[in-house]
């Protein structure tokens, strides 16, 4: 039951409006965990609503008092929804931003404000072109000043702060490490407006943008914590699973220079706005039961029972009574009796989540098992957002539905070419080039695509976005592997599918939103298949990404196409990718591997050559694709084992999607 509940410090007047919580708790946050204001919302576009009518109803306040309304902004994949509300609030409703002064967090150094990856830029496409703010009233760090003048610099930076009074509203993100701004983990509380060297984890977090590691900046100029806690009101704002760990550590553990977020806990108006993946750690998230009385569900027990057998490293079936009660679950026992009894339960739904025939197993009991045995033979369509996500994520999964005679499709929805390098682009452009001509092969529009593309990687520069012809060679690449992966699994040419959603086409790693053109295209595609089983990407890690997109896409779709008659037999399963897997008590098919099978992905995945040794995109894992794969479908197998359950090599998991 959502309940309503106050943003900020108690009694502020200045901020009375209501948030929606998804949470019971309407008291604000538990103190006994809890050292600072947390507000959770379902996903980070309510939250963003809510945090963006707060700054419109400041602003309004501010006018109404004829006074200047100074703004702390920031940047990142956290604000994009906030400063996308702000836009809408200007545009349908009016809201004017001329009395409204911005100063923003940071700025990489050196960074030409032109550049596709400078926050100047980033500000203007997201915001400041879109409202009447005056230009002059909008303050980015100059990345573009020499080292000398960086000191004297920082120091007006600050001096134009004071004199308005000091920023009215700080918005924060975080980062990986806990950085707030570039305060990196050791940054001290008094720091004032500085340049700084950038860690190493927040230059791999930032190495996608500028396609690689190597063209990151070093260094960067950005507001001291001084200067954010004296802001009168302090938002972070936070999203996704990714997030998870350091939101914890910055909420309930102890105020340290190692997570300068953790300044905030000293703060009297500072509020940690999340999205529900975000909080996932937070204990009154994770194990509601210590926090207040709860309805012990049978999710909540599973979740609760299943949790307690991972902490002591037991069996389910070995759990006793003082195990429950010396942790904080008698409560669970008082309602539902013996630990023996509540044991064998959930041993046995987590043992039927276990399934060797991920399409059903024809003429067998399908009463406990995840998939129905009818119809025998079914219609699957996997979804893939990138060309290699359908044998990361699943790739035993899709080759035993292929043996065991299921029609299986697969769709690549994006073609994948921003993750190949540019040396790899260029080596396909010439072996083109030069077998063209060792042939005598005259293609004159094929001759002006690649001699084009190979003059502009040549003379490409860290900032430019790839032309057309670039993105289309390495388009051409992912294109190819994934037909000779798909082949590898036993599927022909009418099986697969290559999508090209218009969202992802930018050129760059910031996508365009899912849109009506993305919608239709997965709609026809689910349509002229009619499947029985979707199979799609349920990664939240990070709510901008291309899954999450491809996912909303899928969701969309499904909802519109519900009433179909062929929709009533259609099932979705969701999986995830390299970088995560779903919590053991979340799992509902769990498709078992043997050594061979193992082998025989990793096969698969090895198709994809221009996504090995050197991934575009390798992020903070130096891990292959392959390697985390493997290690991810290992760790699966390992705690059904440690569980109690039969031990396998790998596994591969699912969760149902209800629509």
């Amino acid at each position: 039951m959502d309940t309503e509940i106050l943003i900020g410090k108690k009694n502020n007047l200045n901020y009375q409006y209501m948030l929606k919580s998804i949470t019971d708790n309407a008291t604000g946050f538990e103190k006994r965990f809890e050292n600072i204001g947390t507000e959770v919302f379902e996903d980070s576009k309510s939250a963003s609503k809510a945090v963006a009518r707060e700054i419109s109803n400041l602003i309004l306040e501010k006018q109404k008092e004829k006074k200047y309304c100074v703004l702390g902004l920031a940047t990142g994949s956290s604000p994009k929804g906030l400063y996308t509300e702000l836009v809408r609030l200007h545009k349908e409703e009016g809201l004017s931003f001329k009395n409204v002064v911005s100063f923003n967090l940071d700025e990489y150094y050196p960074m030409e404000p032109d550049s596709v990856h400078s926050y100047v830029r980033f500000m203007k496409e997201l915001l400041f072109n879109h409202i009447d703010i005056k230009p002059e009233n909008c303050y980015v760090p100059d990345g573009t000043l020499t080292k000398q003048e960086i000191s004297d610099y920082c120091k007006e930076y600050e001096a134009k702060i004071e004199a308005l009074g000091g920023i009215d509203l700080q918005i924060l993100g975080i980062g990986g490490n806990g950085h707030v701004g570039f305060n990196e983990s050791g940054a001290l509380q008094n720091s004032k407006t500085r340049l700084v060297a950038l860690d190493h984890m927040t230059r791999v977090a930032a190495s996608a943008e500028f396609l690689g590691l190597s063209n990151t900046p070093r260094t960067a100029i950005t507001l001291g914590v001084k200067k954010i806690m004296e802001a009168k009101r302090v938002i972070l704002l936070a999203w996704g699973e990714l997030k998870s760990n350091v939101i914890k550590a910055a909420v309930e553990g102890e105020v340290t220079s190692k997570i300068p977020a953790s300044y905030l806990q000293e703060h009297d108006n500072a509020t940690f706005v999340l999205d529900k993946e975000a909080s996932s750690k937070l204990l009154r998230i994770k194990k509601p039961w210590l926090v207040e009385q709860v309805n012990w569900s049978e999710d909540m027990i599973r979740k609760a029972v299943i949790g307690l057998a991972m902490e002591l490293k037991k069996p389910i079936l070995m759990l006793t009574d003082d195990d429950y009660i010396e942790n904080g679950m008698s409560d669970l026992l008082a309602s539902e009796g013996k630990a023996y009894d509540i044991n064998i339960e959930v041993f046995n739904k987590l043992q039927n989540t276990i399934s060797g025939w991920p399409g059903g197993k024809p003429n067998a009991d399908d009463s406990n098992r995840p998939e129905r045995a009818q119809p025998e033979k079914k219609r699957v369509l996997i979804f893939s957002p990138h060309p290699d996500d359908d044998i990361i994520s699943m790739g035993g999964t899709f080759k035993r539905l292929q043996e065991q005679g299921h029609e299986v499709h697969v769709a690549y929805q994006t073609s994948g070419n921003i993750a190949v390098a540019d040396d790899e682009a260029l080596r396909f452009a010439n072996f083109v080039t030069d077998y063209n001509s060792h042939f005598h092969i005259e293609s004159p529009e094929a001759s002006s695509i690649f001699k084009e593309a190979k003059n502009f990687l040549k003379h490409k520069k860290g900032s430019d976005i790839d032309s057309s012809a670039v993105r289309h060679i390495k388009g051409l690449i992912r294109k190819g592997e994934a037909r000779a992966t798909s082949y590898f699994v036993g599927l022909n040419d009418e099986q697969i599918h290559f999508m090209n959603l218009p969202f992802y086409e930018t050129g760059t790693i910031e996508k365009n939103p899912v849109g009506p053109a993305d919608i239709k295209l997965t709609m026809d595609l689910i349509e002229k298949i009619k499947p029985h089983q979707i199979y799609a990407a349920g990664d939240l890690a990070d709510p901008h990404g291309t899954h999450k997109v491809c996912l909303d896409a899928i969701f969309e779709a499904v909802k519109n196409l519900k009433e179909k008659s062929f929709m009533k037999d259609c099932w979705v399963w969701l999986y995830r990718g390299a970088w995560q897997e779903w919590g053991i008590d979340e799992i509902e098919m769990a498709v078992p591997m043997g050594p061979d099978q193992v082998l025989e992905k990793r096969y698969g995945i090895f198709k994809h050559q221009s996504q090995k040794d050197g991934v575009v995109f390798q992020g903070s894992d130096s891990r292959e694709f392959w390697q985390r794969a493997e290690d991810r479908n290992k760790e699966t197998a390992d705690l059904y084992s440690l569980l109690g359950l039969a031990r396998y090599a790998a596994m591969e998991a699912f969760v149902r999607w209800h629509y």
